[in-house]
């Protein structure tokens, strides 16, 4: 039954090649449709891998079974060989009488209609609802992890935003003494899991593994070559001279001790002298000293790859934070989004954003809904909203709330004439269109070049006013050289006129 097998997995493959093509060649509108189908094509490349190398098992023959298999049909009785064989499938089916047949074609095509909305999702239980289906990050739990370290500034979660990737002294980051406790540790590797978890549920397709391995290279080349900032191979102090940081100015100077930045020299000097140097010092002095005995000769064990306990440990530390920076940088699209999705949500009622939740997770239904009668009516291309109050519609689709229409003064009408009497909706759209190109080709028309001195103005006739003024200001302001009466004294100065009389009015002549 070998060649049996050998069939079924050809099949198999190609059966998964077409259920792939069917799922490409069609783009879901919907974010949770989309990810839910590039999951499944990803578990349809991962089972076409396994397939492969089953099949890859059988061609090779190592214990020869394939061979002795083709001799028996080719060379026996072939009738025999296939009795044989009808009975084997019998006895198994007489064994197993309920055992289901696997359709290969049905398994793998695209479900539809009521087919679709039997079987669950995957990314139904994948996501938080913070996370909306992997629009945005969910870091609450890193963010309450961070608080809770010591020594760590008080930072909002909108901050924590902007922030969580900056591991510098002076930027919300704690200092490189503090960073090597098991509570730091055990942070810093939660946040870089959860990115690469978020990552990997969000770009199913993409090869995370190889990503990860790239950043851990590039890491591993940088620690080689000491180049990692805030890492680095501690001196003593009269080794580095107090330069082994840039500081912001030429007149700064940074104390390695403190690992803070002083304006000028005399405040350094001034707190040389304070407790928390001296005490700073004292242990910065210890670690060199502890890190030197246990790594020989070299200070902190061994110099740029040392294999000292102390420096593995900051190893290890660096390279979560290394990490998570890469991942970061990786996913800055999804960041922002993050970022005013907070923002937005932070203006919101907790009524409303329990709404928008339950919004979130009906919309499939919606568009399930929607695609149905778009197969019947070929016109009806968008989902019918109930909006009696014609309220303008928001990033989703759905009309905003009505106390967001009324605080930004949406139902308020601005017209412009010299728009063409065209009516902006609130304060806001209105100041917006003097710079836009319907206003400004309005003003032209009417013969006006310098659009600047025209803001608040939309009536012809004003703009018109207005534009005679400023020409004749420019005709009156204007000096014709050729009308200027030239004077010439006794001495042979020549002046204007004007000039010659206010002198001889003087008694200057």
């Amino acid at each position: 039954m070998l060649l049996e097998e050998q069939r079924f997995l050809h099949e198999d493959l190609e059966r998964l090649e077409q259920g792939i093509a069917d799922r490409i060649g069609e783009e879901p509108k919907h974010i949770r449709d989309r990810l839910a189908r590039d999951h499944q094509i990803a578990q349809f490349l991962d089972r076409i891998s396994s397939q492969s190398n089953k099949l890859l098992t059988i061609y090779r023959d190592a214990d020869g079974t394939r061979s002795h298999e083709i001799q028996q049909i080719g060379t026996g009785d072939p009738m025999e060989e296939f009795y044989k064989q009808l009975t084997d499938i019998k006895g198994f089916h007489a064994k197993y009488p309920n055992e289901p047949v696997e359709n290969l074609e049905r398994a793998y095509r695209p479900k539809k209609g009521l087919d679709a909305e039997s079987m669950p999702s995957i990314v139904d239980t994948m996501f938080t609802g913070e996370e909306a289906f992997g629009r945005f990050f969910d870091l609450h739990i890193c963010h309450e992890s961070y608080l809770n370290l010591p020594n760590t500034k008080r930072l909002s979660y909108l901050q924590y935003l902007d922030s969580f990737d900056n591991f510098a002294p002076g930027a919300g980051g704690m200092k490189r003494a503090e960073k090597l406790t098991d509570q730091y540790f055990k942070y810093v590797g939660q946040l870089a899991q959860d990115l690469e978890t978020f990552m990997r549920k969000t770009r199913p397709l993409q090869n995370i593994d190889k990503v990860v391995a790239d950043f851990d290279k590039e890491f591993e080349e940088a620690w080689e070559k000491d180049d990692i900032a805030d890492w680095k191979t501690e001196e003593p102090a009269a080794k580095s001279g107090g330069a082994t940081k840039q500081t912001s100015s030429a007149d700064a100077i940074w104390c390695d001790a403190c690992e803070k930045e002083f304006k000028n020299e005399n405040v350094y000097k001034g707190h040389l002298s304070g407790k928390k140097h001296v005490r700073a010092a004292a242990e910065r002095e210890k670690r060199l000293q502890s890190g030197s005995n246990e790594g020989g000769s070299a200070p902190n064990g061994a110099s740029k790859g040392g294999s000292s306990p102390y420096r593995l440990k900051e190893r290890a530390i660096a390279e979560r934070e290394f990490r998570v920076k890469r991942l970061a940088s990786a996913m800055s699209t999804e960041r922002s989004d993050t970022r005013v999705n907070v923002e937005r949500k932070q203006g919101m009622t907790e009524r409303e954003r329990q709404q928008e939740l339950e919004n979130l997770f009906s919309a499939t239904t919606t568009a399930a809904q929607s695609r149905e009668a778009e197969e019947g009516e070929d016109n009806d291309d968008e989902d019918r909203i109930y909006n009696p109050l014609k309220l303008p519609l928001a990033w989703d689709g759905k009309p905003i709330p009505f106390w967001l229409y009324k605080l930004h003064g949406l139902g308020v009408e601005f017209p412009c004439e010299i728009c063409g009497n065209f009516v902006y909706m609130g304060r806001r759209a209105f100041d917006k269109h003097f710079n836009e190109a319907r206003h400004i080709y309005g003003l032209k028309c009417l013969g006006v070049t310098n659009t600047s001195l025209f803001r608040d103005i939309t009536n012809i006739d004003e703009a018109l006013r207005l534009w005679d003024k400023i020409q004749k200001d420019k005709r009156k302001d204007k000096v014709d050289d050729g009308s200027v009466v030239q004077m010439e004294d006794a001495d042979g100065n020549v002046m204007p006129e004007k000039v010659y009389y206010d002198l001889q009015k003087q008694g200057l002549l």
